[in-house]
């Protein structure tokens, strides 16, 4: 897709580029301010009638926005038209902030994961006997991926496009290196015990609390359909997470 061309005003240039994914021809001070908050996830969330004052605010706002379309429709069928329809905002101000629609992709892309990592990060799993950390962390992987059912969708959207985007930017690699590290963590202090047996990858044992989390989102429709089974269903959604949880522990525990 090509990208959108600068803004013809005098002064203004855009902040955010899809190659670099950094600020370039530094904006107006605020919204220096608003993205490097936004990058930090101290971003405020998007909901004052006086935020075209804010633009930390206002970035908020659309990136929320920005999710949803992403997710329901994907990176070719989303409509910057409806995003900023949605907050109230125009085109021209979204291009301003983010560039084009495949930066403003990258964004909500960056934001997505930094929430999840953020969240994931106040676990404190390093507090938790190994096992027991283990299952918080896999019981919250599942219940984050039942309430956050957009990330889930932008992600296999992402997977659609082949993780083109998602290899463009260095800050999620870095997100995802904290995550990695706290398993590792939890599996040393598993293994000094003599609770986890050895030779584990904590890559693959990520991957496998990922895999089995994830499948119960991403395929819950088709699943549904085949089985003729609710899996949205209180009862079923409870069994589900706990046989999950039981499964990881099985797997890593010695």
């Amino acid at each position: 897709m090509g990208r959108c061309q600068p803004l013809a005003a005098k002064g203004r240039h855009r902040p955010y580029t899809l190659e670099m994914n950094e600020l370039v021809q530094k904006p107006a001070r605020p919204v220096r301010k608003a993205l490097g908050a936004l990058r930090s996830g101290r971003a405020a969330p998007a909901a004052s009638p006086s935020r075209t004052n804010d633009p930390e605010r206002t970035m908020a706002g659309i990136l929320e926005v920005a999710l949803r379309e992403f997710a329901d429709k994907g990176l070719s069928g989303a409509r910057i038209d409806e995003i900023a329809a949605a907050t109230r905002t125009s085109k021209r101000m979204i291009y301003y902030y983010f560039g084009s629609k495949e930066g403003l992709y990258l964004a909500v892309l960056e934001h997505s994961y930094r929430e999840m990592r953020r969240i994931e990060g106040e676990l404190m799993l390093d507090n938790l006997p190994p096992e027991d950390a283990l299952r918080r962390l896999v019981e919250f992987t599942f219940d984050h991926h039942v309430a956050h059912e957009d990330y889930i969708r932008i992600v296999m959207n992402e997977n659609i496009e082949r993780g083109k985007y998602l290899a463009q930017s260095q800050i999620i690699q870095e997100l995802n290196v904290p995550a990695i590290s706290a398993i590792g963590r939890l599996y040393e202090r598993g293994l000094a015990a003599g609770v986890f047996r050895a030779g584990l990858d904590p890559v693959d044992i990520h991957a496998s609390i990922s895999a089995l989390t994830f499948f119960n989102v991403s395929n819950q429709y088709s699943f549904g359909q085949i089985f003729k089974r609710d899996l949205s269903a209180s009862a079923a959604r409870a069994l589900r997470r706990a046989n999950i949880v039981e499964m990881v522990v099985r797997f890593v525990r010695s």
